[in-house]
């Protein structure tokens, strides 16, 4: 599947940009394996408080299959494997 670092990379740039309005906004990924699997988690911090859909708008983010195709790809250029 590629290199997770680069993977977790990408997904945490991808989220960091789309939320970038939020002020002090911290995204986070964590990437644990499932089978032949790699499961996504992905949120963050931020001091304010936030829109009712945001929650929503992540899982939208994580679900772009175009997004997805990119994240992969850049994570098997170089990739260690997981």
């Amino acid at each position: 599947m590629g290199d997770p670092l680069r993977l977790a990379h990408q997904i945490r740039q991808d989220l960091w940009r789309q939320l970038q309005r939020l002020r002090g906004f911290s995204p986070v990924v964590r990437l644990t394996r499932a089978g032949e699997m790699i499961r996504v988690e992905a949120g963050g911090r931020v001091a304010a408080p936030v829109a009712p859909g945001l929650a929503a708008e992540i899982a939208a983010l994580l679900a772009c299959p175009a997004r997805r195709d990119r994240w992969i790809a850049q994570a098997r250029r170089q990739g260690k494997g997981f």
